[in-house]
């Protein structure tokens, strides 16, 4: 029975896992799209402020 209860937990943090990979992964996606939509627009931000 105690194999059968493991079994469960196992699956159980390999969904945990899981899911937190994939919100890692959409997190890493919106990130690198907003550099490159908005790397230029914030480089000039910087030169403004630096001046």
């Amino acid at each position: 029975m105690q194999e059968n209860t493991e079994t469960t937990r196992d699956r159980q943090l390999d969904e945990e896992l899981s899911d937190v990979l994939i919100a890692i992964s959409v997190v890493a996606k919106r990130l690198a799209k907003k550099l490159q939509e908005g790397g230029q627009t914030n480089e000039d931000e910087r030169d403004v402020a630096d001046h």
